[in-house]
């Protein structure tokens, strides 16, 4: 008769272990996973492809495509101009105040939307706000007004993409070049900034995604005003404010296919950058 050693024992107990902790792992995410799908499959059910139709040959959603295409374009590039020299300096060096910034960098991201929008209304009635409009153009309730909150939130998203991307890349290359006559700047554009391509494609798709899910702070500091300041979420709020919640899911649906044709375009060029 066979007798089990002590160290057979000892791995099959830890092969059951392995077994239990993965389960468990995997039953957790599978429900939140299995959540987001029930919602999908919820929506598509409630729905048909003649009321999707409907919804997008309509004028006012037509504009709102529109619209949201437009500004969440200028909102993530913005972004990027903020977000790409932001992040290299708050990754690669310390100096006073240093902490300060990185905290209110965040403060966009925990506040509720609400409040954002609230923010930038209250700053557009000061003087100096006031001096903006009189010496520029019209902000609120204009779509610059539209374009300045979905870029208030996106851009703190950003920012954080890219001092992780800049995080991760050494610091050694761009020291050898300034040691080759490089100066800082130059050692930034020549080889820093080239291997953070990949993580600047991911904070502009964040961004432009964020932008796309952006309501409150336009809710407040844009208005939503059909033919004006109207945008993708705001439709949303507009159709099921007038019961017609056939057209609401309509448009949801048409988000959420922007969200994985952008979402799918940045795995692509994510991937091709990491190739090259």
């Amino acid at each position: 008769m066979n007798q089990a050693t002590p160290g057979t024992e000892r791995r099959r107990g830890g092969r059951w272990h392995d077994a239990g902790f993965f389960g468990g792992l995997g039953a957790l995410t599978g429900v939140y996973v299995v959540l987001i799908l029930a919602l999908l499959v919820a929506d598509f059910g409630f729905t048909s492809m003649a009321d999707l139709g409907a919804a997008i040959a309509s004028r006012e959603i037509l504009y709102a495509v529109k619209l949201s295409l437009l500004t969440c374009t200028v909102s993530a590039v913005l972004s990027l101009w903020v977000a790409v020299p932001a992040g290299y300096l708050l990754s690669r060096y310390n100096f006073p105040g240093r902490r300060w910034i990185d905290l209110v960098i965040d403060i966009p991201i925990v506040l509720p939307p609400l409040v954002v929008g609230l923010s930038l209304l209250i700053l557009f009635q000061t003087v100096f706000g006031r001096a903006i409009e009189n010496a520029l153009f019209p902000v609120t309730y204009q779509i610059p007004a539209v374009i300045l909150a979905q870029f208030t939130v996106a851009c703190a998203f950003a920012v954080r993409t890219m001092r992780v991307c800049f995080s991760q890349i050494s610091a050694r290359p761009e020291q050898v070049a300034r040691t080759l006559g490089c100066s800082r700047g130059q050692a930034f554009f020549r080889v820093t900034l080239p291997q953070a391509r990949q993580g600047i494609v991911s904070a502009g798709i964040l961004a432009w995604a964020r932008s796309l899910g952006e309501f409150g702070p336009i809710l407040v500091f844009a208005g939503a005003t059909r033919m004006k300041t109207e945008v993708l979420p705001t439709t949303v709020f507009l159709e099921l404010s007038v019961g017609n919640l056939e057209a609401a899911l309509a448009v949801s649906l048409l988000m959420v296919a922007t969200a994985a044709v952008v979402l799918g375009l940045a795995r692509l060029f994510g991937m091709r950058g990491g190739l090259g």
